[in-house]
């Protein structure tokens, strides 16, 4: 037989020590899950249609409710959540050297690339299996506690981390983002064919962009056209969650560092937000039942 000490597979353990470290890693996924009730997942096949500041509010709107919620951000080369909760930068560690995610309130927390970065500005360059790594991580080594809600922000299309996502997390519940306009559209009906390739569970679509709240008069303009989320939501049977507006005031609060939602400020977006935030609370429960069904 051949000499097998120099073998650098020897040195860690050897396919068993990989493999044990793996299994080590989905327990603490399996233990750290089953303690979130809800997981939901903000994707879209389009990018610029807003998931950041649909997972943002939506997520700060059932913290207000009284939801205990955290926020996984998996966009690893565009992490914004931060940033929109006016966090800074860098994670501490608890006692059993698991991660603590960072708090917006007592009831809200977060984790992020970005909250990683020294250098908001810095790139990172990272393949496809760095990054599931890196998602896997952000469950095993995370100490998220006990959580009504985990919302999951993503990046645009269907790859590496939408699939890494599905696959660790099969009882995630998706909400679908779009914007009206018939190059968004497009694109979302490829992401919603993904997920239905995928098995995974819809819970509906929410329109972002819905038409421009004028400042002045408060009136409505099509800015971007309305309605286009609402006709594939029913041309694919699924559930539709709600419109957002465009409205001044939500990039006002993105600059202070607050979501939208949460001003004391009344807002024609805010006003959205909490209806949305309302009707997936609603949603949740029967959807749960569905995804019990699916994944049995």
């Amino acid at each position: 037989m051949s000499d097998c000490s120099s073998c650098p597979s020897k040195a860690q353990g050897g396919a068993g020590g990989i493999d044990d470290k793996l299994v080590k890693q989905d327990t603490a996924i399996a233990n750290t899950l089953s303690r979130i009730r809800y997981k939901l997942f903000v994707m879209s096949g389009k990018g610029g249609v807003g998931k950041s500041s649909i997972t943002v509010n939506l997520a700060a709107v059932l913290a207000n409710m009284g939801y205990k919620v955290g926020i996984m951000d998996v966009d690893i080369h565009g992490p914004s959540v931060p940033a929109m909760l006016g966090l800074g930068s860098g994670l501490e560690t608890a006692e059993d050297k698991r991660i603590l995610p960072q708090q917006y309130n007592e009831r809200l927390s977060v984790v992020s690339m970005d909250s990683l970065l020294k250098d908001r500005n810095q790139a990172v360059l990272w393949r496809g299996p760095m990054k599931h790594s890196a998602i896997r991580q952000f469950i095993a080594d995370v100490a998220w506690g006990d959580l009504d809600f985990l919302v999951i922000d993503s990046p645009p299309g269907t790859g590496d981390e939408h699939m890494t996502v599905l696959k660790t997390i099969p009882d995630a519940l998706c909400v679908v983002v779009t914007t009206p306009q018939e190059v968004s559209l497009a694109d979302v009906r490829k992401a919603i064919n993904f997920l239905q390739y995928a098995k995974a569970n819809i819970l509906g679509v929410v329109e972002n962009m819905s038409g421009l709240c004028c400042p002045h008069c408060g009136g409505d303009i099509s800015l971007f056209k309305k309605g286009g989320g609402l006709k594939l939501a029913e041309q694919y049977g699924l559930p539709f969650l709600g419109a957002v507006p465009l409205d001044p005031a939500t990039v006002v609060a993105g600059d202070r560092g607050a979501p939208v939602a949460l001003l004391e400020e009344e807002s024609p977006a805010k006003r959205a937000f909490q209806a949305l935030a309302a009707t997936v609370a609603r949603a949740v429960t029967d959807s749960l039942e569905a995804a019990a069904t699916i994944h049995s």
